[in-house]
């Protein structure tokens, strides 16, 4: 069973749903991303989606479109975030760690580092050093189901989940070809458009989710556009998880380097209130 499985496993025999929160690497600060990692798990995070820095995302709003940006200034590449998660990794062998991303930086790493994979080592450096590092799950964005087989065969035998994204939009079709391969949990993107844009309806949410969990037999966690703690616990109610961004991003931008970690705590702990109350 994956740190991901055990985690829900747990949240359902207490009644609970979990709470992820999302947060760009290397920001707002290159080297602040551990220590703020902590800090969201003592707010009550139960997994953490860790963003890597890709200068052409497709999925991001303008908001973490700029703490990517600034990541990436600072020289925050793939290399330093599995380097982050080691070192999250060396206080913390619970909280289940997601890296969200895209496939150029993935295929990058592998073309880098593949004289370095011993031979008949399954699956490529990438997944090897994840697994090292100590990540259980990855989201890559523009990665479709029918294309990646392998791919999250060779996560599996890692113990690393693969984990993607549903809309509005899903067709019958996609979800079943994502609930062939899919481990961990699905992430639905309750928006048309990018993270950060809209206002959330929830009620158009709550119908949703029916549709999908008649294909999908992991968790749905849904994100993209909940900014606080009524819309958290709203969603909380249908959803099995909630997935908190761009509202995070926000909070952290002006903040001195001494208030990141409070303040992302403190945003997080009233945001799981809400969700248990």
């Amino acid at each position: 069973m994956s740190r991901i499985d055990a985690t829900f496993a747990r949240l359902k025999s207490q009644g609970r749903k979990a709470l992820i929160p999302f947060v760009t690497a290397g920001y707002p600060f290159a080297d602040i991303t551990p220590a703020l990692m902590h800090a969201m798990v003592a707010g009550g995070a139960d997994v953490i989606e860790l963003g890597v820095p890709f200068s052409d995302p497709s999925a991001d709003g303008p908001v973490i479109q700029k703490a990517g940006d600034k990541a990436l200034a600072f020289g925050i590449g793939l290399s330093q975030v599995l380097a982050m998660v080691a070192e999250f990794r060396k206080t913390n062998s619970n909280t289940p760690v997601v890296l969200m991303g895209y496939a150029n930086p993935v295929e990058r790493y592998d073309q880098k580092h593949a004289a370095s994979l011993a031979a008949g080592t399954p699956g490529g450096p990438f997944v090897r050093d994840a697994a090292a590092a100590g990540v259980d799950g990855v989201l890559i964005v523009d990665y479709p189901p029918e294309e990646c087989e392998a791919f999250a065969a060779d996560l599996r035998a890692h113990q690393i989940d693969l984990i993607f994204l549903l809309a509005p939009t899903s067709t019958d079709a996609r979800m079943a070809q994502v609930a062939r391969v899919a481990s961990g949990y699905v992430y639905y993107v309750s928006l048309k458009g990018v993270t950060g844009s809209g206002a959330l309806d929830t009620d158009a949410v709550e119908a949703m989710l029916p549709r999908i969990r008649a294909h999908i037999s992991v968790p749905v966690g849904v994100g993209f556009g909940i900014r606080d703690a009524a819309t958290a616990r709203t969603i909380a109610r249908v959803a099995d998880a909630v997935v908190i961004g761009s509202r995070i991003i926000q909070l952290l931008e002006h903040q001195p380097r001494a208030q990141v970690a409070a303040t992302a705590q403190a945003f997080l702990a009233e945001i799981r209130q809400a969700m248990d109350a």
